[in-house]
């Protein structure tokens, strides 16, 4: 039996005067869709979670659901994708919108969420002197753009089969000597390539250079360099892709600023 010890989550509490629901929610949506579009999460769809009128879970004013409720269904409508209404699906204390993702075999999850909540601010007390010099409460906005982070990682993972995007990726550089002739230089490579902020592997082990490259192509490590006595006295790294193969030898600084180049522009 698998038991879940806990969850993280990005869940972040936004405190507005009413008149400012509608700018705030949009702006939420706006965050989550940056970290979906960034990651190449682009197949969703929304879902807005309404009250059910015969349900007796949802608490607070019906004139504030309705407030609640109407600024996520325009909020909705302005992001350009399918969306549905969903009765029933909302939390106790207010409407929300969640994102729900598709992954490349075609599963869908729910991931990032907005919630418009009126109940909470009432519940513990707070409140705030407005321009009109009267005791107002405020509206509590709950936004968490990734949802569990855990269950985030599971799906990202699942969606590029464990082959992330270069500037994603947890190892972005293997760099693999030929043999203990050229360890020294293949350690100075690795050691620039690590002060520019990139993510090597340096494999120092005696196995033949194949069995290198079988490992980090296995690992779906983006480039390797394959560094021999050659390299070595050129100055150079012979480049392979995980997906292209063999893509040449040269020099160090070239690659450098390639990566540099592909990584600040996330391709």
């Amino acid at each position: 039996m698998t038991r879940v010890r806990g969850f993280t989550q990005d869940d972040a509490h936004l405190f507005c005067v009413e008149e400012q629901v509608p700018a705030e929610v949009l702006g939420c949506l706006d965050l989550v869709k940056i970290v979906l579009g960034t990651l190449g999460l682009k197949d969703y769809r929304v879902r807005v979670g309404l009250r059910d009128p015969d349900s007796k879970k949802y608490v607070g004013d019906p004139a504030q659901w309705d407030r609640a409720e109407k600024a996520c269904i325009d909020a909705a409508q302005s992001l350009g994708v399918p969306f549905t209404k969903e009765p029933g699906e909302a939390a106790f204390y207010g409407p929300k919108i969640d994102f729900v993702v598709k992954d490349v075999i075609g599963r869908e999850w729910q991931l990032g969420t907005v919630q418009v909540d009126y109940q909470l601010p009432q519940r513990f007390g707070l409140e705030y002197v407005g321009a009109d010099n009267t005791v107002h409460r405020p509206v509590m906005i709950h936004r968490a753009p990734f949802g569990s982070m855990e269950r985030f990682i599971g799906v990202l993972i699942e969606h590029f089969a464990g082959a992330f995007p270069l500037w994603l990726s947890p190892v972005q550089v293997a760099v693999l000597p030929v043999s203990d002739k050229s360890i020294d230089y293949a350690k100075k490579v690795a050691s620039v390539l690590q002060l520019a902020g990139i993510r090597v592997e340096l494999n120092e082990t005696a196995d033949k250079i194949g069995a290198k490259i079988r490992e980090a192509t296995l690992a779906k490590t983006p480039y390797m360099l394959v560094i021999g006595e050659k390299e070595m006295a050129e100055g150079k790294v012979a480049v392979r892709h995980r997906t292209e193969g063999d893509k040449g030898a040269i020099p160090a600084s070239e690659f450098l600023a390639q990566i540099k180049a592909q990584v600040a522009e996330r391709r």
